[in-house]
């Protein structure tokens, strides 16, 4: 009866919520229906509309996320229905070309089924991110990416196989009903790679650095009116520090700042050199992003696209939580408006936990 009473509590609060923003009538019937559907079986189902808007409110309720101010335009992919592994696969696939149809990024999420219920097969996700690329320990060197050597062993143990190279797309690790893990890869001509080259220095396009457009969280679950989607992956785009900075740049992970420090001529004594490397870097994948067509931003347009984001909050009533540990960029942080403010972090429903 408690699971019951709290399941009820957070469903009116999304349901009268959604009525609320979205100027609807008609909340009053619509909760009738709902209460009826929990007594009698102890879920409910949302309607695509309701799906949709608690899509965009889990966006919104993000409190890592930068990007916030486009919430209103995620697109929404209604897959509740699927069943069968062979429809999972295409349904992900879809989900890139779907992010992919215009000339810029469209930030999309797909839904799978709902815990407890009979819409369809429940559906989990093992990989932090869609497209991953692998890493491998080769005795005392790293070939590829050290943050995934754990899951690319895992991997090997399912049976897949990569090619042992830097760039290596690790397979997407799933179950289905709670059954035995099982992988499939995506097909490489259905992920868009940006190969990262310098328009000043010709020399970088020989250190054969490559990123994936598409940052597609996929093991988070989506929580919408105490609805939970244990499969509910979702993209924006990248932030340009994410690649630079984290992905290429941290010592944990790709280490290319020495490499790019010896070919401009740097000296390694000076204290300033890391942050010469990082600028190349930095330009390199910009550009590079921009030359292919693909959504990137920069820290200080996030951060401006953020502030705005939370003057529109302001005008309707409502306060912005976030992780200010997140939030800020990793360089030139105090340059940005974000250094200077304070928000809470508390979480709000709907969210992704």
């Amino acid at each position: 009866m408690e699971k019951r009473d709290t399941l009820r509590s957070e469903a009116k609060a999304f349901i009268h919520q959604y009525y609320q923003e979205t100027e609807q009538s008609g909340f009053e019937h619509r909760w009738s229906e709902i209460e009826h559907q929990i007594q009698e079986t102890g879920t409910y189902t949302h309607f695509y509309e309701e799906l949709d808007y608690g899509g965009k409110l889990a966006w919104r309720n993000s409190n890592r996320c930068v990007g916030r101010l486009f919430w209103k335009t995620l697109k929404t992919l209604d897959k509740r229905s699927v069943s069968t592994a062979s429809d999972f696969r295409e349904a992900l696939i879809q989900h890139i070309q779907t992010a992919e149809t215009r000339t810029k990024i469209r930030s999309t999420i797909t839904v799978f089924a709902p815990l407890n219920s009979n819409q369809g097969s429940e559906f989990r996700i093992k990989n932090y991110t869609l497209l991953m690329y692998a890493g491998y320990e080769k005795g005392s060197k790293i070939i590829g990416d050290p943050k995934n050597i754990a899951f690319t062993k895992h991997c090997e143990s399912l049976g897949w196989k990569g090619d042992c190279s830097h760039f290596d797309l690790l397979p997407v690790v799933y179950s289905m009903n709670d059954g035995p893990e099982q992988w499939f890869e995506i097909p490489r001509n259905h992920v868009s790679e940006v190969d990262i080259h310098h328009p000043e220095y010709p020399w970088f396009a020989t250190l054969g650095l490559k990123w994936y457009k598409l940052p597609i969280i996929s093991f988070m679950s989506l929580n919408i009116g105490g609805i939970v989607y244990p499969a509910a992956p979702f993209n924006g785009w990248y932030m340009l520090d994410e690649i630079a900075t984290r992905n290429f740049g941290d010592e944990q992970r790709y280490n290319m700042l020495p490499t790019i420090a010896e070919q401009l001529g740097l000296d390694l004594t000076s204290p300033f050199w890391k942050e010469k490397a990082l600028t190349v870097l930095s330009e390199a994948v910009y550009f590079s992003f921009e030359a292919a067509h693909a959504t990137i931003v920069d820290r200080h347009s996030a951060v401006e696209q953020f502030m705005k984001f939370m003057g529109q909050e302001g005008q309707a009533g409502r306060d912005v939580t976030g992780d200010w540990s997140w939030l800020i960029p990793p360089n030139a942080s105090s340059t940005t408006a974000i250094f200077h403010t304070e928000m809470k972090d508390e979480l709000k429903f709907p969210n992704f936990v």
